[in-house]
């Protein structure tokens, strides 16, 4: 219920309408990556020093933005009815969707990870085919941010999908925003600055293919260990803020690496260490059952769904279920 003191606060609609911010601040906040009034509600006092301003404006910069978009403490009940507005979004297979409680969560991190064709990079062209479905098909009506690291991304093969579910194979690829990130740096660049345009084109799903690939070739020998992993740190946490700012969908793909040391469980480990672990809120591992499209999707950690097991195929079609014998 709203207070009227909550309907006196104003609204700020563009980062230069918020007191104290001018045209130089706001020039030096958007090199930084803050283009919007979400981006500042998420920054931190020290994000916002770089740009030149001082602790207590800083402070007073990130409260107006919060509380132009209504962020606040809320009961854990008000948190329950919030979480109701969460959506889920299809990943086209229904087994795998019962997996993940109804689907991919929105305001989350999923992670897929797995060997080399296990079916990670067919699972991200898919969900960016079926965020553009509408609500009771299991979308989420809007658009797909691809940042791909491997060149992996093929536009032919969104073509397939869409056409497979009766969509516009040429609305669907406008509607899919592909950024190619060539270095980790650039990675990170790409998505710190991604906010506008998330907010621009109605952007739902944000995918990142893979997390991984260049933080692991770049910082090579355990002397890098430290530094690579507080520069995912930092990578991982901006994605999770724009998912909870814009209500979208966030997926990274990882590479897998073997460990010797094991003789018994899994003998493969996920890129990235506890820092990836503890940002991503679910962690789904794929691998090859058989000969053939079947794959196996196991979900290893999720905040409070049970570890299980279903099956799924990749055909020309996209991601389907495997037809059940008898």
């Amino acid at each position: 219920m709203k207070t009227s003191k909550d309907e006196e606060k104003p609204k700020y609609l563009t980062i230069e309408s918020i007191p104290g911010i001018g045209p130089v601040t706001a020039r030096k906040l958007r090199e930084l990556g803050f283009n919007t009034i979400e981006s500042l509600a998420m920054a931190t006092v020290r994000e916002l020093e770089q740009a030149g301003i001082k602790d207590k404006r800083a402070f007073e910069i990130i409260n107006a933005a919060r509380s132009s978009i209504s962020l606040s403490f809320v009961r854990a009940d008000e948190l329950l009815k919030m979480r109701r507005n969460i959506l889920r979004l299809t990943t086209g297979s229904r087994k795998l969707d019962e997996l993940l409680g109804g689907g991919i969560e929105t305001q989350t991190i999923t992670e897929f990870y797995g060997e080399y064709g296990s079916g990670k990079s067919q699972i991200a062209h898919q969900l960016c085919v079926n965020v553009q479905l509408p609500p009771e098909r299991g979308g989420l009506g809007g658009g797909a941010l691809y940042i791909d690291t491997e060149n992996t991304f093929r536009a032919e093969r969104i073509v397939q999908m869409a056409k497979h579910l009766e969509l516009d194979p040429e609305e669907v690829l406008k509607n899919i925003i592909l950024a190619e990130a060539y270095t980790s740096d650039h990675q990170m660049f790409l998505l710190e600055n991604s906010d506008k345009i998330i907010k621009e084109n109605n952007i739902r799903l944000i995918v990142i293919d893979s997390l991984t690939a260049h933080f692991r070739s770049e910082y090579l020998g355990r002397e890098s260990l430290a530094a690579r992993q507080q520069k995912l740190n930092k990578h991982m946490h901006k994605l999770i803020k724009l998912a909870r700012a814009f209500n979208a969908a966030a997926v990274v793909t990882n590479q897998v690496m073997s460990s010797p040391d094991v003789f018994f469980g899994e003998s493969i480990r996920p890129i990235g260490g506890h820092i990836v672990a503890h940002t991503s809120h679910t962690r789904i591992f794929l691998r090859k059952a058989r000969k053939g499209p079947v794959r196996v999707a196991r979900l290893v950690s999720s905040p409070y769904l049970p570890e299980g097991e279903q099956l799924f195929k990749i055909t020309e079609n996209g991601i389907e279920d495997v037809e059940e014998e008898g």
